[in-house]
C-alpha cells in the first residue's frame, strides 16, 4: 500500500434485497470514481454490472429498488471476474460515500469472502452521510442522497451506482459551498438562516403532551403516535447545542441510518438498509478486528466511533434476562423519555464490551476529554458473578409523530413472533411486557457518549424480541 495512492475512492454497490431470514445480499452493480482530493475532478470511472451466483436472488422487491432485473444481468460479469478490478480501485485508497459504514464497506467484505479472497483494506474512510448530518445540519431532513438530491435540486436519484456516486459529489460540493459562505458571512448568515422552511418548531414541552391515538399498518416497521406541539417560541432548537444535541442525537440518527428492515415492509432503497444478520453474536467477534478511532461531530468537536474491521460494531444477544424493569424517571433536556432496562450480560459478551471499553475510556483521555469515565459492564460487590449492562431504547420525534424506533417483537413460540403494535405512546404498555425475569433477544449498536462530564459506551436496540412467559 503505497502513499502514492492518494486518489479518494468514491464508490457505490447495488445489492438485492433479502427476502427471508438468514438470506443474505448479492452485489448486483459496482460503480466507483477516483478523484483528486485537491481539486475534486474525476481521475478515472469505473462501473459494471454484476451477474449474481443464483438469479432467482433477485426478487421483485430488489427490481423496485434500483430497476435492475435478472434479465439485465444475464451477460453481466460474476463478482469473481471483477474482483480483482475492485481490489485495485479500492485498496490503499481512501474510501467515500454515502452510508457506506453500514451497507457499502459490509457488501465489499461479504462478497470477497464468498470468493475466498481478501478483501481491500481503506487508508481511511469518508462516510458523506455521518459528515454532512454532522456539518451541515439536517438542512435536507433524514440527509438521505435523495434528499440533499432534492434540496439542492440536482433531480431525483435513480439508485444506480455511478449515477449515484457522481451525484454525491455534487451534493458535497453544494453543501461545502454553503458552509464556506456562511462561516465568511457570519453576520448575514445568522445561526438559524439556515434551517428549512419545513423544519418543526419544538418547545422542551413536547414530551409532556397528551398522545392521541392513531392507527397502524401491519406493514409499520416501529409504532407512532401523534403528540400536540405546544410552541412556547418562534426560535428553533440549536442542532449545534451540544447539551441537548447529544442526548438526542442517537435516537435521530438511528432513524435516518439504520436501516432496519423486516420482510414485508415498505423499504424501498438499500442506502440506508442493514441487514439482521450484519449483527454479530458475541462468540462470532473477533477481538483483534474491535477498534476505537475518533470522528469529526457537530461544532468542531469529535466522538468516539465503534468499528468492527471497518464496520460498525452490531451485536446480537439471545435469551439475555432482564434484571430490573424499564427505568422512566429520567428524560433529556427536551422531556422526551430516555427508556432503558437493564439484562445480566454473558461472560462472551463482558470481554467483548470491556474491550471497547478500555480502549475508549483511553481514547477519550488522550483526546483531552475530562469526563468521569462510566463502564459499561456494572459489576457490584458481592455479585461480581453476575454482571449486567443497561439497554436503551431510543425515541424519536419526526415532525409531530412521537415514537419508538426500536423494532419491538413479541416471540410466542420457536418458530413464531409478531410486531408489537402500541394502542399510544404509553411506557405502563411497555413496561408490562419488559418484567424481571423475562428473556429477551437484543439487536444493538455500541456507541458513545460524552455530555455533563459523564462519558462511557452505551448500547442502542435496534431490535427487540421478548418471549412470552
Amino acid at each position: 500500500m503505497g502513499d502514492e495512492r492518494m486518489e479518494v475512492a468514491f464508490f457505490d454497490v447495488e445489492t438485492t434485497v433479502p427476502t427471508r431470514p438468514g438470506q443474505g445480499f448479492a452485489i448486483l452493480e459496482f460503480g466507483a470514481i477516483l478523484v483528486c482530493p485537491r481539486k475534486l475532478v474525476e481521475l478515472e470511472t469505473y462501473s459494471t454490472l454484476v451477474r449474481p451466483t443464483d438469479l432467482s436472488l433477485i426478487p421483485t422487491l430488489s427490481v423496485r429498488c434500483n430497476g435492475i432485473n435478472p434479465e439485465a444481468v444475464t451477460s453481466a460479469p460474476t463478482f469473481a471476474e471483477i474482483a480483482d478490478k475492485v481490489y485495485d480501485i479500492l485498496h490503499g485508497r481512501i474510501w467515500a460515500g454515502h452510508n457506506i459504514l453500514k451497507f457499502d464497506c459490509h457488501r465489499i467484505r461479504e462478497a470477497f469472502a464468498g470468493i475466498n479472497k481478501p478483501a481491500p483494506e481503506p487508508k481511511g474512510i469518508i462516510d458523506t452521510l455521518a459528515l454532512l448530518t454532522q456539518r451541515f445540519g439536517r438542512r435536507a431532513g433524514d440527509m438521505k442522497l435523495a434528499s440533499l438530491a432534492t434540496y439542492f435540486g440536482l433531480g431525483q436519484q435513480i439508485h444506480r451506482s455511478l449515477d449515484d456516486v457522481r451525484m454525491n459529489l455534487e451534493v458535497l460540493k453544494y453543501c461545502a459551498t454553503v458552509l464556506f459562505m456562511e462561516s465568511s458571512l457570519p453576520d448575514i448568515f445568522t445561526e438559524n438562516s439556515w434551517v428549512s422552511p419545513n423544519a418543526i418548531t419544538r418547545s422542551r414541552t413536547i414530551g409532556r403532551a397528551t398522545p392521541e391515538k392513531t392507527g397502524f399498518s401491519a406493514d409499520t416497521p416501529s409504532p407512532s403516535i401523534k403528540i400536540e406541539s405546544h410552541v412556547e417560541s418562534t426560535a428553533e432548537i440549536n442542532p449545534f447545542n451540544m447539551d441537548e444535541l447529544e442526548e438526542s442525537l442517537l435516537s435521530e440518527v438511528m432513524e435516518d441510518e439504520s436501516g432496519s428492515y423486516s420482510p414485508g415492509s415498505s423499504t424501498t432503497a438499500t442506502e440506508s438498509f442493514i441487514g439482521w444478520t450484519d449483527f454479530l453474536e458475541p462468540n462470532e467477534i473477533s477481538i483483534p478486528s474491535v477498534s476505537v478511532s475518533l470522528i469529526p461531530f457537530y461544532h468542531g468537536s469529535q466522538k468516539i466511533q465503534v468499528l468492527h474491521d471497518y464496520g460498525e460494531l452490531l451485536v446480537c444477544c439471545r435469551r439475555m434476562k432482564v434484571r430490573f424493569d424499564i427505568s422512566k424517571k429520567y428524560v433529556n433536556k427536551a422531556g422526551w423519555p430516555r427508556l432503558n432496562f437493564v439484562v445480566d450480560a454473558s461472560s462472551d459478551l463482558c470481554k467483548i464490551l470491556d474491550v471497547v471499553d478500555d480502549r475508549a475510556q483511553k481514547l477519550s483521555v488522550d483526546s483531552g476529554s475530562s469526563s468521569e469515565w462510566r463502564p459499561v459492564v456494572t459489576r457490584k460487590l458481592g455479585f461480581m458473578n453476575y454482571p449486567t449492562v443497561r439497554l436503551n431504547l431510543p425515541t424519536v420525534i419526526d415532525g409531530n409523530i412521537f415514537r419508538w424506533i426500536t423494532e419491538i417483537y413479541q416471540k410466542e413460540s420457536s418458530t413464531t413472533q409478531k410486531l408489537v403494535i402500541f394502542s399510544r405512546f404509553d411506557v405502563e404498555e411497555l413496561e408490562s411486557l419488559i418484567t424481571a425475569g423475562t428473556f429477551v433477544d437484543a439487536y444493538f449498536s455500541v456507541d458513545s457518549y460524552d455530555v455533563q462530564q459523564n462519558a462511557g459506551i452505551r448500547l442502542v436496540v435496534n431490535k427487540l424480541i421478548i418471549h412470552s412467559t
